[in-house]
């Protein structure tokens, strides 16, 4: 779904890149998915029914590796303010290894598991960069500051 630096390869906000296939749903990975016996996703959360798909690969003996955010930068419902993104609650149990990789706080430098967002917009996923959203430590996250 995110289409801003490319449409045949997944690019870092640094300008990392690797060939690639777009898609917006879960469907989509499931049809390409016939030939292949590794599967990797990047920002599952971004992804509707992806969750269920891989799973459904998972148990037809395929590899998957997915990358993505846990949480969402901000939620009104929850005290905490972060609210987990589905697709990711629905594959986690399913995970045979995972690894959280942290950004570094744009605040302070320390480990950085959440994300701040700048942008006013008020969709739940908003795709953009450094201009929407940035990482931060707990110290700096909203989940201190309530």
């Amino acid at each position: 779904m995110d289409r801003r630096y490319s449409e045949e390869t997944v690019v870092t906000h640094k300008g990392q890149e690797h060939k690639c296939v777009l898609v917006e749903t879960g469907e989509e990975i499931y049809s390409l998915s016939k030939d292949y016996d590794v599967i990797g996703v990047d920002e599952l959360f971004l992804i509707p029914g992806s969750a269920d798909v891989l799973i459904k690969l998972f148990h037809q003996g395929k590899t998957i590796l997915t990358s993505s955010l846990q949480l969402s930068s901000t939620s009104e419902f929850l005290p905490m303010g972060y609210e987990p993104f589905e697709e990711v609650v629905k594959v986690l149990p399913w995970a045979t290894k995972i690894e959280v990789c942290p950004a570094v706080c744009y605040k302070c430098g320390a480990d950085a598991y959440y994300t701040e967002r700048l942008a006013k917009e008020e969709k739940k996923v908003l795709i953009g960069g450094a201009e929407s959203y940035q990482p931060v430590c707990y110290k700096h996250s909203v989940m201190n500051k309530k």
